[in-house]
């Protein structure tokens, strides 16, 4: 004995069309042989589930089922598949949640988006600081001035396509295990037009389109990090059968700044101080992004020392706190030393005391880059 046709989809005898296409869906998603692989009845249970719906989603086919049943259907003509799942559409929509031939966002059916563009810009990083507009030169194919993309010499007619008859899609039937299955084509007479140019646009050569090199101003937000991204919906590619046009990606480049090391939002700058000035305590000008700043070294400065300067680094790019700017002293020994020199720190060397040097040992430099690496 068949299994009942609702007992296969899960509704009641009474379920209207809706509840039959939702019921179906569900089970499509669920025995469908590339998605349930595990299972090795889920194509014969799929083709059973399949057969129930195209039953129930015909009033005809269903009415003689309702009275006879099974058998009522093989004795009236109703040959398995003479329906088909209603349309490719529905099934297509019940795996994927739209229609194959329907058109991208915004257009209509057969209209194709537009691509997208990349293009690369180099910036400072004072400007990746403030904020700057920048501009950006890139190719783009834009409808054609001449046509305003209808591929028509201005003037001359254009007229409904014979091969598609206006529709801009080439449908076949054929027949599948499932049953009927419609596929559908951009017609390649008219390009999915629906309609044809008796004489062709002579700047665009009939095709609607053409290449332009365009330039655009582009705002570059205070804060960026090298080789972020900036979108600009709808400069891309234009679309075709009214399709809207790709988006436009900006690949900022921030070049390198060879006072600065940049870590996320705090910036680095490493500053030169004799060892004799470390010693007895100096000043020394650092740069900084607003100019060069005066910093105080005390006296017994040791290598590796960091000053930080609050809010002095780099801006967040979402609007929160700068960063700091973080200024490495490091210590340089003096070399080519005089005569007169050499008799200095020879005298230094040989007044030093382990006293002088206690402090500086206790804090030396590997128990800084320990304390660094916690």
């Amino acid at each position: 004995m068949r299994q009942d046709a609702y007992e296969l989809l899960g509704v009641g005898r009474g379920a209207d069309e809706r509840s039959i296409k939702k019921a179906f869906r569900a089970l499509a998603r669920e025995l469908h042989p590339d998605v349930n692989s595990h299972d090795p009845e889920a194509e014969a249970k799929f083709k059973r589930a399949a057969e129930a719906y195209e039953v129930l989603s015909d009033p005809e086919r269903r009415a003689v089922y309702d009275r006879h049943g099974w058998d009522g259907l093989a004795s009236g003509g109703f040959a398995q598949g003479s329906r088909g799942f209603g349309s490719f559409s529905e099934i297509f929509e019940a795996f994927f949640g739209g229609d194959p031939f329907g058109g991208a966002r915004g257009g209509g059916p057969g209209s194709v988006q537009g691509g997208d563009i990349g293009a690369e810009v180099e910036i400072s990083l004072e400007q990746a600081a403030r904020s700057a507009s920048v501009d950006v030169a890139y190719d783009s194919v834009v409808p054609c001035e001449r046509c305003h993309g209808n591929r028509a010499e201005p003037g001359t007619p254009i007229e409904t396509c014979e091969r598609c008859g206006g529709a801009g899609q080439l449908r076949a039937v054929s027949r599948t295990a499932f049953g009927q299955m419609v596929r559908a084509q951009v017609c390649d007479l008219c390009g999915g037009e629906g309609k044809t140019a008796t004489t062709p646009c002579s700047e665009c050569g009939g095709q609607g389109l053409r290449a332009v090199r365009r330039e655009l101003s582009v705002d570059i937000p205070a804060g960026i990090a090298d080789r972020q991204r900036i979108r600009i919906t709808g400069r891309g590619h234009a679309g075709e059968r009214g399709g809207p046009p790709g988006d436009l990606y900006v690949v900022v480049r921030v070049a390198e700044d060879e006072r600065f090391l940049r870590d996320g939002s705090n910036l680095v700058a490493v500053v030169d101080v004799p060892a004799p000035a470390a010693a007895l305590g100096t000043e020394v000008t650092v740069p900084t992004l607003e100019g060069e700043e005066t910093v105080e070294v005390p006296a017994g400065t040791q290598p590796g020392t960091v000053v930080t300067l609050r809010g002095r680094g780099m801006p967040t790019i979402d609007g929160g706190r700068a960063g700091d700017q973080q200024v490495v002293l490091n210590v340089v020994v003096p070399r080519n030393l005089t005569s007169r020199q050499r008799e200095l720190l020879a005298e230094l060397r040989d007044s030093v005391t382990e006293e002088n040097m206690s402090e500086a040992v206790s804090d030396s430099l590997l128990s800084k880059v320990r304390r660094a690496l916690r």
